[in-house]
């Protein structure tokens, strides 16, 4: 597999990205060719800003405090002894002469120069950002959800939310706009956000006197006629009504027209303030793919085949968000960007790369469906897999033990199985922990302080 300028004995693959692509590729390689790694016949290195890859559907579990946030990620240096670790941003690939472009993490504040890192095997898994619209206030006060960090902050924010409900007893306006919750996109990211917040803050409710649970507002806005879907029509709707059965709206056929000052204006002609704002209405590539040599579609997606190649290049390989992979199934023209698509397309990207180094022939990527599953908060959730279709307590189960599963490391399953049991015994904790945002304030106002004596 070595490239025609690479005279070098060792093969080299670059893989930029360390999330569910990138890592479950570079697991399978060193199990594959643990043996040529041992003789350093062949390099593995893995180029992510992060030093963890994060696990998302596990995201709205952490976020209402289910699950601890550092239990759904998974340290790269310690799965991937094998391979090399990069922390900093792709800039630009540029497969004419065969490198890489790098920002390293911290390069802002330490003026590091970027680097450029050659490969004689390159795989794309940049994985996909939040597609945004130029909606007037989106910018200023939306947030996603696709990071665990955004998934803390929004913990911190809704229980600040309750906070400034709380202090605010008699000031009807603060109140009504802490106390209104909108999301926008009705996907698995959306509704399982939506879901388990909603429920984490009527739990949480108990705890402030001064607050009924009935006065809290959250609403799903969703440009289709439909949410969820991913399950199915008929689960979709289902899912629509347990939650408004919980007083929580869904607004299909509607779209965001404006967010200014937290100002929220809908395209049914509603208008009202709300104090949380989130955005999960779709993905795209992620805009790297873009700013390089490599053929894309009308989508910004790379071009792919069922082998998991670039089409047209040699030794170049995407699977994920970013790529446009064809679905060989009767689903459709191409796979979706989830996580199952995801996770088993790495297996087969990490074989045929494989094949490529120990000179076999490479497999397509064929994806038997196996269906979908949610959770709608605790003990809540429906699912169709394999025809089956359940809701409530079975299809919550479901989920987690789905999901559980998939999750990398036994030490991972160990303390997410942990984190479950003890909240069988215990409530989960209600405390808003917003000053992790800003952990200098305190000291830069000791500072300022000081300096003024």
């Amino acid at each position: 597999m070595p490239s025609e300028q690479s005279t070098a004995r060792v093969q080299h693959i670059v893989i930029i990205g360390g999330g569910y692509v990138g890592m479950y590729t570079a697991l399978r390689l060193q199990r594959k060719l643990r043996s040529r790694m041992r003789r350093g016949e062949v390099a593995v290195t893995v180029i992510d800003p992060q030093s963890y890859m994060t696990y998302q559907p596990f995201l709205p579990e952490a976020a209402a405090g289910n699950l601890e946030p550092r239990h759904v990620v998974v340290p790269l240096r310690k799965v991937l002894r094998r391979c090399r670790i990069v922390n900093g941003f792709a800039t630009r690939i540029e497969h004419a002469t065969r490198t890489v472009t790098v920002r390293p993490a911290g390069a802002d504040a330490t003026g590091a120069p970027d680097q450029r890192i050659g490969y004689d095997a390159l795989v794309v898994a940049l994985g996909s950002v939040s597609r945004t619209l130029p909606i007037p206030g989106l910018a200023e006060c939306g947030i996603g959800f696709k990071t665990v960090e955004e998934a803390i902050f929004l913990r911190n924010h809704v229980l600040h939310q309750l906070d400034i409900a709380a202090t605010n007893p008699d000031d009807e306006e603060v109140r009504r706009r802490a106390l209104t919750f909108v999301f926008v996109g009705a996907g698995f990211a959306g509704i399982e956000a939506l879901a388990e917040l909603e429920d984490m803050a009527r739990d949480a409710c108990r705890w402030y006197p001064t607050i009924d649970a009935s006065e809290m507002r959250w609403t799903m806005v969703e440009a289709t006629d439909r949410i969820l879907p991913e399950v199915g029509p008929e689960m979709g709707r289902w899912t629509a009504e347990a939650l408004r059965r919980r007083g929580i709206e869904i607004k299909t056929e509607t779209l965001l027209k404006s967010a200014e000052g937290r100002h929220i204006v809908l395209s049914d002609g509603e208008e009202f303030d709300a104090g949380t704002l989130v955005w999960t209405a779709g993905v795209k590539p992620h805009p790297v793919v873009g700013d390089s040599d490599l053929p894309l579609d009308d989508k910004g997606r790379v071009k792919a085949t069922a082998e998991l190649t670039v089409e047209g290049l040699e030794h170049v390989y995407a699977a994920g968000d970013n790529a446009a992979v064809p679905d060989l199934t009767d689903t459709g023209d191409f796979t979706a960007p989830n996580a199952q698509h995801a996770v088993r397309q790495a297996k087969r990207l990490g074989d045929n790369i494989a094949a490529d180094v120990c000179g076999k022939p490479r497999k397509p990527y064929r994806h038997a469906y196996v269906g979908s599953v949610a959770g709608l908060g605790l003990h809540k959730g429906v699912a169709n897999v394999y025809g089956v279709k359940l809701r409530g307590i079975l299809a919550w189960l479901m989920h987690r033990t789905y999901h559980l599963s998939r999750m990398p490391t036994v030490n991972r399953k160990f303390r997410i199985t942990a984190d479950w049991t003890l909240a069988l015994f215990f409530r989960r904790e209600i405390v808003s922990l917003g000053e992790l945002e800003r952990p200098r304030q305190e000291f830069e106002l000791a500072a300022g302080r000081r300096t003024d004596v």
